[in-house]
Parts: structure tokens; sequence; C-alpha cells
């Protein structure tokens, strides 16, 4: 297959701009440095389509290797016809090539192979050439003792299983069916017995029947999750009329066989062997390759969903280089108290214990007052997890007390910091600092910068996810480190101040040579200009490359080198200079000036428009950062506690995840909300996503709540009636009657998605 063709049909683009791609990934480049830096090579290509290159790149490379490994083995079988051979070549998916590799694969001794060795091929084959045979008859000259055939139906056995596996080998018929059962089967969970209490978290798929094809990632996942626990069993139905479907696929492998008349001898035994060939064997695999299908195609999708929301929130707005204390709430243990410098460095720790049992209130509030005026902290980052809105209180009384102390608070996810607390990196950072205070700085960081404090973090404890534990690891991690990746390098890195953590995420620069950035720093003092890069250790060309347009080095000897123009276009600027008769410091910033200018009068051999216009972009705002705004949410007053809340309340909150069924917003009672998608907007929402994000602040109303089993239902919609708390009827799961996404999952429906996700 010719790998190049096949991307560039895929992605709609022509085969110069992948074949330059895959080139440039070949050779080391990563897809932030290649879709912004190279675009003259690529015509253009943007990072979405060079992550998707890159995906198919991947699979496409291995499905040549699994094809060349299939056709040696074929081939010293001296099985390789050239129609095989074709076939083979042709293959496009993995499936397929699977498919025809099937009949030749080595296996162990199967009731078929032990028939050939008997010595029943020739039987089989003369009962499919020759319908007037009479099977046991024809059966007597195949006996033989020693084998264990020692009468006709013995035969006939052997010959059947033979013609069996010849049926579910067959590549064609094996797809043709597949796909007939992936459009009409129907997926049905049943309890298993005497597992109701083990099973409650499971209680819509007690007795649930969705057709296979349409059954949402995040449903499947649940059903797959309450298999592998063992308290949900999982059938697979070809179709509504059970009974009916099996009929009409023994009849098509009967086709498959030519059974035209059962009223010949060998016609009859043959399409009762079609029928023992469709349940046996092929409706077997079938439900195993089709039950895989969903569970990888769900996979998929939940790591989509983890992805888009990881990227919301490392690109959330930052709240900039301010003095910020962090709070770690906590009752017993107390409240953690952090203080950093606008920079990120601790500056001061504490431990308060405003709430039970010390009830230490205004001992607490009188420290955290000395403290916010001594290091003149400009905001109070409160974590939101238990205590979070009593603590929230803590330092409200704090502002009617110190009137003259002027910040502002704000509530900001903890998620990931107890995993960060407890890390080696935490420990190298703060070696001398308590575990349970780290958490604190973390909180106080993460307002200032989102994104250098959350790359410290396994994604998978920041807790965006969805269904995360059930799906692949490997491609979850893949694909959360390109997420990562694009986000750093998108934003850029102050080298004078990122950690390691944040460093080995840009472009070019591994763990060691992001370790040799910072030893040198801390060396020889702050980075003075980029130049100053190449003398870090192990640092090479090529990472240099790679690296130096993602790298800030503010405040330095070249004003360019705190922007996103990489060295090896600063020649451009240089030409501007000289036709312009300004210098760079009259360049910068200068918007109306710069948009006078005319591209394509400073292009070459080297830099074309595309790279040229970028360039004067960059001018007009240098180092500018493409996230958004910081804003930050306002709690009502009085409402604290789910008990608090009453249906028909108007609340202001922050989404902390999208789901492919609504988004989750907390609105500051310990227990976020569910909007189904169905109360997203007032018109059809068909993606959650396509009307808020990871990290927006949003504007909701109660219409339910339920405070026995911790459910909140919300709603964006402008006009929807409310409704007190009621008992809900258990919902009926069938094919039939299944919820579509214009009708909105009510009561415990919606709120038992919450749980589900939340768990």
């Amino acid at each position: 297959m010719d790998v190049i063709k096949r991307i560039a049909e895929e992605l709609a683009v022509s085969l110069h701009q992948v074949s330059a791609a895959v080139s440039l990934l070949d050779e080391g480049s990563t897809v932030p440095f290649i879709a912004r830096y190279r675009k003259e090579a690529t015509g253009g290509l943007d990072d979405t389509q060079l992550r998707n290159l890159e995906e198919r790149l991947i699979y496409l490379r291995e499905l040549n290797e699994r094809r060349t490994t299939i056709l040696d083995s074929i081939g010293s079988q001296g099985k390789l016809t050239p129609d095989l051979e074709q076939a083979i070549q042709n293959a496009d998916t993995k499936t397929l090539l699977e498919d025809l590799y099937l009949p030749y694969k080595p296996k162990r001794r199967t009731k078929a192979q032990i028939a050939r060795e008997a010595g029943l091929e020739p039987l089989a084959d003369a009962l499919l050439e020759n319908r007037n045979l009479i099977p046991d008859e024809a059966a007597l000259a195949y006996l033989n003792n020693e084998l264990g055939i020692n009468d006709s139906s013995a035969a006939l056995e052997g010959a059947r299983q033979i013609i069996m596996e010849r049926i579910s080998e067959d590549a064609a018929l094996l797809s043709e069916l597949r796909e007939r059962v992936w459009q009409k089967g129907i997926m049905h969970a049943t309890l298993v017995p005497n597992k109701e209490q083990e099973a409650a978290k499971f209680k819509d798929y007690f007795d649930y029947q969705e057709a296979i094809d349409k059954i949402p990632s995040h449903r499947a996942l649940a059903l797959f999750r309450g298999r592998n626990e063992d308290l949900l069993n999982l059938s697979l139905k070809p179709g509504t009329d059970e009974k009916e479907e099996h009929l009409r696929c023994e009849q098509w492998v009967a086709r498959h066989l030519n059974i035209t008349d059962i009223s010949k001898p060998a016609e009859a035994w043959l399409a009762e062997t079609a029928r023992y060939a469709w349940k046996i064997k092929l409706y077997t695999r079938i439900d195993l390759d089709l039950k895989l299908r969903l569970k990888e195609a769900a996979e998929q999708e939940a790591i989509r969903v983890f992805a888009n929301n990881l990227r919301d929130l490392l690109l959330a707005a930052p709240a900039g280089p301010k003095a910020t204390m962090g709070l770690d709430p906590g009752i017993r243990t107390g409240v953690k108290v952090a203080v950093v410098d606008p920079t990120g460095k601790v500056l001061a720790t504490d431990t308060i214990y405003p709430h039970q049992p010390k009830n230490q209130w205004d001992e607490s509030i009188a420290r955290l007052a000395r403290h916010i005026k001594h290091y003149q902290v400009d905001l109070v980052s409160i974590g939101n997890g238990t205590a979070s809105r009593e603590t929230d209180q803590l330092v409200a009384d704090v502002m009617k007390r110190h009137p003259e102390l002027t910040f502002s608070k704000l509530t900001v996810s903890e998620a990931g910091a107890s995993v960060y607390s407890a890390s080696e990196l935490a420990a190298k950072e703060f070696p001398d600092l308590d575990v349970s205070l780290r958490g604190a700085v973390s909180i106080a960081r993460r307002l200032q910068d989102p994104l250098a404090e959350l790359v410290k973090i396994d994604p998978k404890s920041i807790g965006v996810g969805q269904y995360q534990h059930d799906v692949n690891q490997a491609q979850l991690a893949r694909m959360l480190d390109t997420v990562v990746e694009d986000c750093v390098n998108a934003v850029g890195v102050d080298v004078n101040t990122a950690s390691v953590a944040l460093l080995k995420q840009v472009s070019g620069l591994s763990a060691g040579v992001s370790e040799n950035i910072v030893a040198f720093r801390d060396q020889n003092g702050p980075f003075k200009n980029r130049a100053q890069l190449k003398k870090v250790p192990r640092l090479g060309e090529k990472a240099f490359e790679q690296a130096a347009g993602f790298l800030r080095v503010m405040n330095g000897t070249n004003p360019l080198d705190a922007s996103a123009v990489h060295p090896e276009a600063y020649p451009v600027v240089e030409a501007i200079i000289g036709k312009t008769g300004k210098s760079i410091r009259d360049l910068l910033g200068q918007s109306s000036f710069l948009r006078t200018l005319e591209p394509a009068n400073f292009t070459n051999e080297k830099f074309g428009l595309p790279t040229v216009t970028d360039i004067i972009k960059e001018l007009e705002k240098p180092g500018r950062d493409p996230r958004p705004e910081f804003k930050s949410v306002k709690y009502k007053e009085g409402v604290e506690k789910i008990t608090d809340l009453k249906p028909g309340m108007i609340l202001e909150g922050v989404v902390t995840n999208v789901a492919n069924f609504g988004a989750f917003v907390d609105i500051g009672v310990h227990q976020d909300g569910l909007v189904h998608i169905s109360h997203l907007a007032d018109e059809f929402v068909k993606d959650p996503r396509t009307v808020v994000k990871t990290g927006d602040m949003v504007s909701v109303k109660v219409l339910e709540v339920d405070v026995s089993r911790q459910r909140i239902a919300l709603t964006m919609k402008k006009d929807t009636p409310t409704h007190a708390v009621k008992p809900t009827p258990q919902p009926q799961n069938n094919h039939k009657a299944k919820q579509s996404p214009e009708k909105p999952l009510q009561g415990s429906m919606a709120n038992a998605f919450a749980k589900a996700l939340k768990k």
C-alpha cells in the first residue's frame, strides 16, 4: 500500500504536502514545530491535520509491516496464489487483513485438522461437488478404525468440521455477516444472579437493551465495566427478532454454499452444516469481534473527550504574575496555607485550624490577614475540596474585618494536588517542605498559571476524564502527551522561570536536556538571549532548531527573543528594519504601521509568504498569549451545601468536565451538578463542546435536587420549568424506547450519569 497516497486521499491534501510532512516527522521534527515553522514545506498543514497524519502514518506503517509478515507466512506454506496476494495487498484495515490470513494462520490442532489427518477432506469435497450423493453411503468409503473413524456418522462429522472451518474462515462471508449484525444487532445486559447489592451502581443496566451501533461511548464503557466486575452479563442478539435473524443468517451461509434444492440428499446435509457453521463458528466469532469493535470505538471516543477537556483546562486563563496565597482546605487536619511571589517562589507556609474541632476562627483570620499584608497578596486561591465553602467564608470574613487589604478570592480545582504533593517531582522541588503543604503551593500556582503547574501532574489524575481507567492506557497516555505538548508550545515557555516539568514538554527537549537548562540557569544566572541555549550540555543543533521558537527570553538583549519569531527567521526582521528604517523597538507592537507592510516584499527562497505573514503578525503582539482573559466565578452567598439548593435557583458555576451526554458544573456545594446535553441550549445540541468547555463560567438554573443520592440536575435553557424532588421511576432501557438526544434524561437517570462519571 502506498502510505503517502492513502493519507493524502484521507486528508484531502496533495501528495507533496503529505510527503513533506512525513519526511520532517521521520527526521525527528515535532508536530508543533512543523505546524508553526515549516508551513512552506507542508503547504500550511495545521496542527490538527498533522496530528491526524501522524496517527494514520503509524497505523498504516504497522498495517504494512503486518502485511509483509502475513505474505511471508503464507508464501512459506506454498499457498500464496496470485488472487490471494492481490487481496492481501489491497486490504486497507487490520481486521480485513487478519480475516484473509485466518485460513493460513498457524493454529492448534482443531477438529477439522484432525479430520484432515484422518483422510476425510476428499469426502467433504465430494459432498460439496456432487449434491446427489447420499452422505451415509458416501462416507462408508472413508472408514478407518485405526484413526477412530468407525462408522459413517464419524466420517460425516469429520467432513462437517472441515466444511465449517472453511466457512468460518471465508473473509468475504465473515465481513458481510459481521456488518449485518453490526447494523441489526441488539446488546442485552442483565444482572448476574444474586448480585443486586454489589451492582447497585449499574442499576440502569439490570435489564437493558440497545442497538449495538447506537450505544454511546459512556454507556458502552459502563456495560463493559459491569461485565469486567462480574456484575453484568452481556449478550449480543443478531436482531430484534432473535430467532428470525438467526434463521436469516443461516440462510445467508446456505446461499454461500449454493444450497438451492434441499430435496437432494447432500444438500439437506449441507444445509444442516450451514446452520451449525453459523451458530457454532461464525456467530461466536462475530460476537467477540463486534463487542471488541464497540469497546475500541467507545475507548477512542472517551480518549477524545478526555483530551479535549484536558486541552481546555490547560489553556484556561491565567491570573498572571501576582503574589498569591493558596489554601488547601481541611477540617480536622486544618487549612494548609502557602504564599508564593509573582514568579511562584514560596515565601511562607502555615497551618490554621478555623473549623472543628479546634474552631480557631478569629485566630485564623488574624494570621491570614498578617500574611496577606506582609507579602502584599493580590489573590487568594482556595481549593474546592472538603471544607472549601467554609474556608471561602473564612476568607470573606478576612475581607470584612480588614477592608484595608485589597485582594480577591477565587476557588480553583484541587484535582491532582495531593498526587503532586507526594510525587518525586514535588520532593525535588520542595525537599524541606511537608507533603501536606505542597498541595497549598500547587493550588496557589495553578491560579497564577494553570498550564505551568498542571504539567507537573499526571493528566489522568486531574479528573477531567470519562471512564479513563477502562480505556487502553497506552493510547490514552500517547494522546494526552500530545495534548500537553501542543498546549505548552502554543503558549510558549519563559526559559528563565520554567520548571523541568514544563521545559520537557517543549518541542525538541528531553527530560535530561530540560534538567541541564535549569542547572545551567542556576549556575550562570538568567539567560540573556536564545543563543546562550547552545551552551547548555546536550542541547545540540537539532534540539535548538526544534525548541528555540517556543522558548522565550524576557527582557533579554534581543527583543525578538521574547517573541515566537524563530531565530532562523531573524534575517527577515532585519530586512524589514532595513527597508523601513525603523529599529526593532520601534516596530514591536506598532500594529497600524505593521499592517501597511506587504509580506510579499520580504520573501526569499528560504522564507515564503506564510512565514513572513506570521512574523509580521507576531511583531504586532510579540509573545502574545493565546489563552483567554482571566475571570472568576462568584458563588452565591448562603448556598454552601446541597441542602441549600432549591429548584429554580439561578447560580453561577464553572464547568469542571464535559462528556458526550452533557457538562458537569461546580456551583460551590461540594457536588457537581449535571447539565444534560438536552439542557445545554434552547436549540438541539449534537456535541456539548460546541456550547461549553472545561473551565467556562456559566449561569445555570437548578432543576432537581436529590439530597439522599447527592445528585443535582441543572439547566442552561432560558425557560425551563422546575419540579420538586420526587421518586423517579426506573426508565425502561430497551432499543424500542431508548432515550434520544433530543429528549432530556430526567431525574435520577440524568444524575446517574453524574455519579457514574464521578466514580
